[in-house]
């Protein structure tokens, strides 16, 4: 089945990056000249994702306000004659269309599962991809088309993962890898949360992407609702991959390019920084002052 759904969860409060997230959604800060949600946006627009679903929590109305078309204010801009940024801000605009962007209201117990299983009721039977707004990819094919393909190929649940240093170990979900079919898609048979380094069951983290299929839904309908009749415990998208995988296939694909992680003061601070390298603009003016600085 083809996938054409997608969610992005958006409802946590981003508390390492405060106070920067005191009154800014953490989706909202900048990388580069794109607020880092938009990144995200336009990685699942090109890769055909045409039905995207924003889980969101109170005080994120500035997300939907960036995505909202503003005739008004493309008029405007094209009145006094400032042709590109009406271009830019009308090319924001289209991104709600052509994604078919929806918001939904995050309910449910703590854990990432929970708004996964809230977007799942507005997917039927369908699979979906689950990308959190915190990661930027920088890649000749976006990670969202490279994770469909993998599904494509497997029809079964795929994590995006990415070769790690054993030392960083500590920091991620590592994927048990039963074997390796080939250019970057790994059977896996479970994911080890943030093992010690002599611990760890691979050279792989499990980083922010996932194509989510209906038994990984059932698993996490289970976890919640043995929440809600012990109110105990969290309802998390490595348990529920965890227990599909005990009983089914489950793939890794290891993602081509280059991932930058904002969720974190230090490295937000490196995608900003790689991003303003990368622009034709920018770049030269960074470089320079690099180089002034060595």
């Amino acid at each position: 089945m083809k996938i054409r759904k997608a969610v992005i969860p958006a409802a946590g409060i981003g508390s390492r990056l405060l106070p920067l997230t005191k009154a800014i959604p953490k989706e909202m800060l900048p990388v580069g000249d794109k607020p880092v949600i938009e990144h995200t946006v336009r990685e699942l627009v090109a890769s055909g994702i045409t039905d995207i679903t924003i889980v969101v929590s109170g005080g994120k109305s500035l997300i939907q306000d960036h995505f909202r078309p503003n005739p008004a204010l493309v008029a405007q801009l094209r009145a006094d004659g400032k042709t590109a940024y009406a271009d830019a801000v009308a090319e924001v605009g289209d991104l709600s269309r052509l994604g078919h962007i929806t918001y939904l209201d995050q309910h449910g117990p703590y854990g990432n599962g929970t708004p996964v299983l809230n977007a799942a009721r507005n997917a039927g039977d369908e699979p979906m991809l689950v990308l959190w707004p915190d990661d930027v990819f920088v890649a000749d094919v976006p990670r969202a088309q490279q994770l469909i393909d993998a599904y494509e190929s497997t029809g079964a649940p795929v994590l995006a993962l990415m070769p790690m240093a054993p030392s960083d170990s500590q920091r991620y979900g590592v994927p048990v890898v039963a074997d390796d079919r080939g250019d970057g898609l790994l059977r896996i048979t479970g994911l080890m949360e943030k093992p010690k380094p002599e611990d760890a069951p691979s050279a792989f983290a499990a980083i922010g992407g996932y194509v989510v299929t209906p038994g990984i839904v059932d698993e996490l309908r289970r976890q919640t609702e043995r929440w809600y009749q012990h109110r105990e415990g969290e309802v998390y998208l490595t348990d529920a991959i965890n227990a599909h995988a005990s009983r089914n296939p489950v793939f890794g694909q290891v993602i081509s390019g280059r991932w930058y992680d904002t969720g974190n003061p230090a490295d937000y601070l490196v995608a900003q920084f790689a991003s303003a390298l990368a622009h034709p603009e920018y770049g030269p003016l960074l470089h320079q002052l690099v180089a002034e600085t060595v």
